[in-house]
């Protein structure tokens, strides 16, 4: 293990704790603080809705205050969802796993602030860009993850006219103009990687806060993968964000292989761990 930097952990745990509020008011439950958001849609990577820890009451949190906790969540009608840092809330894993939630490890990677991100080679005739509000290709770039995720990160059959439809659902029920102020606002970036015909074959995004950001929800739709265009998308989201006042970048993986392709842009294990119960972005 590599020794922890005490600077990036807070810098990580701080930003964990302010860009939900971003899109989210929050609830004080004692030693928890409850994120609920504004408005419906999906407008950030990893919630809210779910609940963590204060920096305070870290170590303090009893079964009594995750049941309110839970009890709230039920009544909003959203999952029982916790995320923390397994360093600074150490024993807090043990009380969820108490309470009947199986709690999960996503490691974090970090990028050296002053590694130059190499450059990434494209297949002839795609391109990459990031996208604004009105951008005509926002609600398949939005609709993608839903394609990217479905199963797992293997080659599939899921193409571009199965993200038109997902893309059409993602407008008929409103969330791509949920999504589009918290764009203008800068709160939300999204880039993605465009065949010539302009269909979206990968996207990523990351929402900056306080010269922070977490790269998330990089993916690509089955048909385009094994073509090196999730790298380009993640060097393309850092680099983004380096150039829109970010000074520190980092991200979490759930499998090894994942992780071996952030190390070859420069990535490097933070020693920090986040823990998740029932949050199904993350999952």
């Amino acid at each position: 293990m590599h020794e922890m930097s005490d600077s990036l952990c807070a810098r990580v745990e701080r930003y964990y704790a302010t860009v939900p509020l971003l899109f989210a008011d929050a609830e004080e439950f004692g030693p928890l603080r409850l994120f609920v958001r504004k408005d419906p849609g999906a407008p950030y990577y990893g919630g809210p809705n779910h609940a963590q820890p204060t920096a305070e009451g870290s170590g303090s949190v009893t079964a009594a205050d995750i049941a309110r906790v839970r009890a709230r969540q039920r009544e909003l009608g959203v999952p029982e969802a916790f995320e923390w840092l397994a360093e600074a809330a150490p024993t807090l894993r043990a009380r969820i796993e108490a309470a009947g939630l199986p709690v999960a490890e996503r490691p974090l990677m970090a990028l050296d602030p002053h590694h130059r991100l190499p450059a990434q080679p494209l297949p002839s005739g795609v391109t990459i860009r990031a996208l604004t509000a009105d951008d005509p290709a926002l609600p398949a770039v939005l609709a993608l993850p839903r394609l990217a995720f479905a199963k797992n990160t293997a080659a599939g059959a899921a193409g571009p006219t199965e993200l038109r439809a997902e893309a059409g659902k993602l407008i008929a029920d409103g969330t791509v103009e949920t999504i589009r102020p918290g764009i203008r606002a800068g709160h939300k970036r999204l880039v993605a990687a465009f065949a010539p015909d302009g269909t979206p074959l990968a996207a990523g995004h990351y929402h900056p806060a306080g010269g922070t950001t977490e790269i998330g929800g990089v993916g690509t739709l089955p048909t385009a993968r094994r073509r090196g265009l999730a790298a380009a998308v993640t060097t393309a989201l850092a680099t983004h964000a380096r150039d829109h006042g970010v000074h520190t970048v980092f991200l979490a993986y759930a499998e090894d292989a994942v992780a071996r392709i952030y190390a070859r842009l420069g990535f490097r294990p933070a020693d920090i761990t986040l823990l998740i119960a029932d949050q199904p972005a993350r999952s």
